[in-house]
């Protein structure tokens, strides 16, 4: 251990375009544009079809899919079409988070209460008007654990780049790796796993700032005493 605090005290190994803000720097752009295209393909996605119900079965099926291809073999399988590179990496990741954004989008459309969206028709509102005053906002707090899921597994996998000739922090791992230099393995492996967690309390932040506490109050349910008999919350009914 004290061999890895040393690696990381090293100046050498916080300068030049192979040092830690550098390789930082390099993942998180990788990882945030890979986690915005997706949403931007995924959420409208799962939005019309949670609030249409067409294509469901579609959407099922797109999920599993995502779960069951490697993502290092997406990797593999770009470099004939994008050959090695950015662009690369960015086509595998963005179809590694898009199933756990959609499912998660079209699950909270599905999860709204009818008898809300009824109201609201009945109010005289419009689809669109329906989608973002009613739905939208009741669905967001699944809507952005998908976004956490994803985010989380793409910071986590963008680390394979580096086997394909990438670079990002994956690429401090692959190359304590090659030299069999333990404490830069060991270092590139805790950066990773810092810069998941930061990701991780990030969109949690992210999901109290932007869903009001009065829906927060609605997830976690009514208080133990609101779901007690009269008699124990303050003597027996007349």
């Amino acid at each position: 251990m004290d061999a890895v605090i040393a690696w990381f005290l090293d100046p050498a190994n916080w300068s030049g375009s192979g040092g830690i803000p550098s390789r930082t720097i390099e993942h998180l752009e990788l990882s945030g544009l890979a986690v915005v295209v997706a949403a931007l393909i995924a959420i409208p996605a799962g939005l019309f079809i949670g609030h249409t119900g067409r294509g469901a079965v579609a959407t099922v099926a797109v999920g599993n899919l995502g779960r069951a291809v490697p993502s290092y073999a997406m990797l593999v399988i770009f470099v004939p079409i994008l050959h090695i590179g950015f662009t690369n990496a960015l086509a595998a990741l963005v179809l590694l988070a898009i199933p756990p954004i959609l499912t998660n989008t079209y699950a909270a459309m599905q999860g709204v209460d009818r008898d809300m969206v009824e109201a609201g028709r009945g109010m005289g509102m419009t689809e669109l008007e329906l989608l973002r005053r009613v739905e939208v906002p009741l669905a967001l707090p699944v809507i952005i654990a998908g976004l956490r899921v994803a985010a989380v597994a793409v910071v986590a996998t963008a680390t394979l780049w580096a086997l394909v000739g990438g670079g990002a922090v994956g690429r401090v791992i692959v190359d304590g790796f090659a030299l069999r230099d333990q404490p830069q393995l060991v270092g590139g492996a805790i950066l990773v796993a810092v810069l998941a967690v930061i990701t991780e309390r990030a969109f949690s932040l992210l999901e109290r700032i932007a869903v009001s506490p009065g829906l927060r109050d609605v997830r976690r349910g009514p208080a133990p005493a609101d779901l007690a008999p009269p008699s124990v919350q303050g003597g027996v009914a007349p």
